[in-house]
């Protein structure tokens, strides 16, 4: 049997060795990661570089989704007002048409009415966080005062169609322009209004029934569109819960690829604090004799 007469260089590779495992599990405690540098684990490393990406884009879809969702909601909230108020204004043309209204009974309904159309307008106007919901992809609002035109305003906007990507080939329509919906041309809100408010101005009862009977079919428009965008809103809030799953499938994936479990890591840690401290005491223990061995006269 061969005794090495100099172990330390042995020795000194072993601690060296249990201090690398040391530092891994150090790191792997410490960073819940078991792939710090691609080196590491060059084929898991390639795959997190593709979840990375996949993640990223996830993300980004999720903000979309929760931008646009709030823009469709106050689009169908502010229709629903509009509605209300379109129903307010026939109750107000068939109170004018009746023919036993005074002079002033007339006014206050004339007024009213004016009060209606300006309303919408206002609402058709409406902007969320500086975009504007009716006016398709223009920047600016969509209704301005027009004495040129018969309604007294016109449409400054375009006939664009807004959509968003919330995903990887999905895109979800999420606003209409205002002139498929306040200033259609087969059935204009508020082109109904404004005729209702010169009917009532002429006093012409059959006239004024005319215009209520146009006001009364435009809540149905209205009702419609309001349908477009509780279509947008479900369609927003399916692919929401879409992506929140893609996100838990994708955090999977990463903690497969580079994740440790943590009690395994806290265990190896454990073991390797143990090595460690085991090769150093050896060290310690052999090496000074050594020391003295190389220093000692010869004899």
């Amino acid at each position: 049997m061969q005794i090495n007469p100099n172990i330390t260089p042995t020795l000194l590779s072993d601690m060296h060795q249990s201090q690398a495992v040391l530092n891994t599990a150090l790191q792997q405690v410490a960073t819940g990661l078991s792939v710090s540098v691609p080196s590491d684990n060059p084929t898991a490393s390639a795959a997190m570089v593709q979840n990375t990406i996949d993640t990223g884009n996830v993300d980004q879809y999720k903000r979309n989704v929760g931008t646009v969702l709030s823009t469709v909601q106050s689009a169908s909230s502010v229709l629903s007002n509009v509605a209300t108020a379109l129903t307010q204004a026939v109750s107000l043309g068939t109170e004018g048409a009746n023919g036993t209204n005074s002079t002033a009974n007339m006014k206050a309904i004339i007024a009213q009415v004016q009060g209606v159309l300006s309303s919408v307008v206002s609402q058709a106007n409406t902007a969320v966080s500086g975009t504007f919901l009716f006016g398709g992809s223009g920047t600016t609002a969509p209704y301005a005062p027009d004495p040129a035109s018969p309604t007294g305003y016109s449409y400054t906007g375009n006939s664009n169609v807004t959509s968003v990507a919330v995903g990887d080939h999905v895109n979800v329509q999420v606003g209409l322009p205002g002139n498929q919906i306040f200033s259609n041309s087969s059935n204009s809100v508020i082109g109904a209004l404004s005729s209702l408010v010169t009917a009532l101005q002429t006093g012409n009862s059959s006239a004024i029934a005319t215009a209520t009977t146009a006001v009364s079919a435009s809540i149905g428009l209205v009702g419609q569109q309001q349908a477009f965008y509780g279509n947008a809103e479900n369609q927003l809030n399916s692919q929401e819960t879409s992506l929140q799953q893609d996100t838990v499938t994708l955090a999977s994936q990463a903690t497969s690829l580079v994740g440790v479990d943590l009690a395994t890591a806290a265990t190896n840690l454990t073991h390797a604090e143990t090595n460690n401290s085991a090769a150093m005491a050896a060290v310690a223990k052999i090496l000074p004799n050594t020391l003295l061995n190389y220093l000692a006269p010869p004899a």
